[in-house]
């Protein structure tokens, strides 16, 4: 097989048609196949880009019987390929139906080498552009949104939310228990916005004392307390033109929650122990942990002020709930921290990743965070074992399902499980799997898992 000339696959049987074609095509490498069997054999094998393929095949060469079933075949296992048919002068019918069936484009013979090479030609061209535009999407969520390690498809929609939501003003309220990744996802809304090159400001709202948190996020006037020898400006003036993080909104005391409330109704604020109004123009992003509307029925939590930061609401899945994150983000970490302590290790034992897997993540990723920098840190040979994680996971019972969900869910949990223990590698999970890659890829979009 060449190394520099790109794979075409012919599917046609007769010998000496496949000779002219391997003759007048000579700036590919032309792979051959004679009927179905090996034509699928030579796709799993060099998975290539374009197939020129004659409907034509044994046992039924003098109908399309044959050739379209090998089509459909191609297409599923294969399905980025472009598959060209070769029909008859006179078989218009069965081109058209090829087409339909997810065939590129079609040739009808005799054999032109000249207008068959401008059709191969222009199938490599699009296949190409295709793979470069599948690559562009799936490398800019991994740019905008730094530090979100993820394969699970609860956590991929959030991702896409936030994309969404990002460009516009609108308040968004991040909601999830703690170390569910919320500041990562407030900086992913900043990052993807129009404001990306302005202030990210973030200021916890549990973490600052009443009686500080009012001149924290307004500022004050020189002379506005004992102790105020400066004007000094507020987080939300501080953040104007930018974005404001608000953490853990719903420890906000009550008093600050109305002029919380008239900011956000108004986007003017008042320095403590100033006159006058000043304007400001602020993107503002809430999270907490706490459920709002249960705080809202206890009479902690302003309603009004609810709406007004729920105008888009992102409930973020905890890592238990992300099937296969839990192994994915273990090896992430494990590169991490390897790299800053300095230590060659080489991933996990198998009861390690049992242990990880079954372990419930009541701190989510940040308690693993802790745990494998832990571990990286005691471990005594080369690889982490389940002694140096210390977890105690209880058993998890299975959810009953009729036949069709239970062997859909089945098959995706044990791809993505497989892609998390490999650290995403698609050739290591397909072995682990005793699948081709390219059934892996198939499997891979049928469950929409990048």
């Amino acid at each position: 097989m060449s190394e520099h000339k790109p794979i075409l696959l012919v599917v046609e049987d007769d010998p000496g048609l496949q000779k002219q074609i391997r003759w007048s095509l000579e700036d590919y490498d032309v792979q051959l196949a004679a009927d179905r069997e090996s034509a699928l054999n030579q796709i799993r094998r060099f998975e290539p880009a374009v197939v020129l393929l004659d409907l034509g095949l044994p046992p039924f060469p003098d109908s399309a019987e044959e050739g379209l079933a090998t089509l459909q075949q191609i297409v599923m296992l294969a399905p980025a390929t472009k598959i060209i048919v070769v029909t008859g002068n006179q078989d218009r019918a069965n081109a058209v139906k090829a087409i339909n069936q997810g065939a590129y484009d079609f040739y009808q013979k005799p054999f032109d080498p000249q207008i068959l090479g401008m059709i191969i030609a222009r199938a490599f061209r699009v296949h190409a552009l295709e793979q470069e535009n599948r690559a562009l999407q799936q490398r800019q969520p991994d740019e905008a949104m730094q530090g979100i390690v993820t394969s699970a498809a609860e956590m991929l929609k959030v991702c896409r939310t936030v994309e969404k939501v990002a460009p516009s003003n609108a308040t968004v309220l991040l909601l999830g228990e703690s170390g569910t990744g919320k500041e990562l996802l407030a900086r992913a809304v900043h990052q993807l916005s129009t404001r990306a090159n302005e202030r990210f400001v973030a200021i916890n709202c549990a973490a600052i004392p009443d009686a500080l948190l009012e001149s924290e996020l307004f500022g004050y006037e020189k002379g506005a307390f004992t102790g105020a020898s400066k004007q000094t400006v507020g987080k939300i003036e501080y953040a104007s033109k930018g974005t404001l993080f608000l953490d853990e909104i719903g420890d906000l005391p009550l008093a600050l929650q109305a002029k919380l409330l008239r900011f956000l109704q108004e986007r003017v604020i008042e320095r403590l122990g100033g006159r006058g109004e000043i304007p400001v123009d602020v993107r503002v992003v809430g999270a907490t942990h706490q459920n709002l509307e249960a705080l809202i029925q206890a009479g902690s939590f302003r309603q009004d002020l609810y709406y007004r930061l729920s105008e888009i609401s992102v409930m973020i899945p905890p890592l238990r709930a992300r099937q296969g994150d839990a192994a994915l983000l273990a090896h992430a970490f494990l590169e991490k921290f390897s790299q800053q302590q300095n230590r060659a290790l080489k991933g996990f034992t198998p009861d390690a990743i049992d242990a990880i897997e079954s372990y419930p993540w009541p701190g989510n990723v940040r308690e693993m965070e802790n745990v494998i920098k832990r571990a990286v840190i005691m471990a005594e040979s080369g690889q982490i074992s389940a002694l140096d994680l210390g977890l105690k996971a209880d058993a998890v019972e299975s959810q009953p399902l009729n036949l069709r969900q239970v062997r859909d869910e089945a098959e995706r949990r044990a791809v993505v499980r497989a892609l998390g223990r490999t650290n995403g590698n698609i050739v290591q999970a397909a072995e682990l799997l005793g699948v081709s890659r390219p059934t892996l890829y198939d499997l891979l979009n049928r469950f929409g898992l990048k």
